[in-house]
C-alpha cells in the first residue's frame, strides 16, 4: 500500500512538473494521441485510406465536411509567411524597432499575462489594433481606437512558437480549425473545466483540419510547439524567435447551419454569467485560478489591414 501511494504521488509530481500548456507526461501524451487517432467521429478531417478511417470520417456532420472542402486548397503564400515572420521577429540588440505583430503581442501580454498571447485577424469589420498600422505608416487615413467589432465568422489566428490559448469553449457554434502554416497541437476536453477529462491530443500541419460543434469537441486548447527560444513557455512568456503557426477558423451560429440539430430554448448572449451560445462570446478557463471567464470575440487586426501591411513589408 505504501509503495502504491509513493508511486501515485511520484506520478502526480511528474505531471505538475511537465509544465505548460497541457500538464501531461510523455506516456500520457502518447496515450492521448492514440485516443484521438481512434476516436469516432474523427476530430481531424482527412481522406480515408482504410475501413476504420472511413467510419470515423463518415460520422462527421455534412455541414462540417462542406466547410472543410471549401478550405482544403487554402494556403498562405511564401511572401505572406515571410512578411509575417518579419513582423513577429524580436528586436535585435542594435535595433529596438519591432514589427506590427510583435507590438500587438506586447500589448496583449501586458493586458493579460496569464498565458502567452496569440493574434486574431478578422475577415470582416474593424479590430482593436488596426490603429497601430496607421502609426507605422501603412494606412494613411484615420483608424478607430476602439475595441472594434465582435463575432467575425471567419478568423485567421497567428500562433507564435510556444504560445497557446486558455482552455476555451466555442459555445454552440459549428466550425473548423484549418492549419495554414507551421504546426499546431490541439488538446480536446470533455467539458469546460480546469480538471476536465482530456479526450485526445492531435497535431495539425498545413492542409489538415480539425472541427467542432456544440455537442462534439467544443472545448479545446491550441498550442504552437515550434521553437520559441531557450525559455520555457507559461504565463507571462513571450517567445524570442520569429517561428509561428497559423490557422483559419470558421464559426457558424445555430441559425446558420440548417443541417445541424437546433435547440428550441432561447439564449441570451449578453448575459456574461451564462455560457456563451454564439460566436460573439466564448467562455474560457482562467489560468491563475481555474475559474470560468467570458471572452467577447474582439479581434486584434482586420484582414484588409494586415494584408496591406504584409504587401508593403520590405523582405530584402
Amino acid at each position: 500500500m505504501t509503495n502504491h501511494r509513493f508511486k501515485h504521488d511520484e506520478h502526480e509530481s511528474e505531471v505538475r512538473d511537465t509544465g505548460y500548456p497541457f500538464h501531461i507526461t510523455q506516456e500520457e501524451d502518447r496515450e492521448l494521441r492514440r485516443k484521438a487517432a481512434s476516436a469516432i467521429p474523427s476530430p481531424v478531417i482527412s481522406q480515408a485510406s482504410s475501413f476504420d478511417e472511413y467510419v470515423q470520417q463518415l460520422m462527421i456532420p455534412p455541414v462540417v465536411m462542406d466547410m472543410a472542402r471549401k478550405a482544403e486548397n487554402m494556403r498562405l503564400s511564401p511572401w505572406e509567411i515571410a512578411a509575417m515572420r518579419k513582423h513577429l521577429a524580436p528586436a535585435r540588440h542594435h535595433d529596438k524597432n519591432i514589427g506590427l505583430l510583435r507590438k500587438i503581442l506586447h500589448k496583449k501580454a501586458k493586458a493579460d499575462p496569464s498565458h502567452p498571447p496569440y493574434i486574431r485577424v478578422a475577415c470582416t469589420g474593424k479590430s482593436q489594433y488596426d490603429y497601430l498600422a496607421e502609426a507605422d505608416g501603412h494606412i494613411h487615413k484615420p483608424v478607430h481606437h476602439k475595441k472594434g467589432d465582435v463575432g467575425s465568422p471567419v478568423v485567421l489566428e497567428i500562433w507564435p512558437a510556444q504560445h497557446y490559448s486558455p482552455i476555451h469553449s466555442h459555445g454552440e457554434t459549428t466550425g473548423i480549425v484549418f492549419c495554414l502554416a507551421g504546426q499546431l497541437d490541439v488538446m480536446l476536453y470533455g467539458s469546460l473545466d480546469g480538471n476536465a477529462e482530456k479526450l485526445g491530443l492531435t497535431t495539425l500541419t498545413p492542409g489538415q483540419c480539425a472541427w467542432l460543434s456544440k455537442d462534439t469537441y467544443p472545448v479545446h486548447r491550441v498550442y504552437c510547439p515550434l521553437n520559441g527560444g531557450e525559455e520555457k513557455t507559461g504565463p507571462g512568456f513571450i517567445n524570442s524567435t520569429e517561428e509561428f503557426g497559423a490557422s483559419f477558423h470558421v464559426y457558424l451560429n445555430e441559425d446558420e447551419t440548417p443541417m445541424m440539430p437546433h435547440d428550441e430554448e432561447e439564449h441570451h448572449d449578453d448575459d456574461e454569467t451564462n455560457q456563451s451560445h454564439s460566436r460573439n462570446a466564448f467562455n474560457f478557463i482562467k489560468e491563475e485560478n481555474n475559474e470560468k471567464g467570458t471572452f467577447k470575440t474582439h479581434s486584434d487586426l482586420s484582414w484588409h489591414v494586415l494584408r496591406r501591411v504584409l504587401a508593403e513589408t520590405d523582405l530584402t
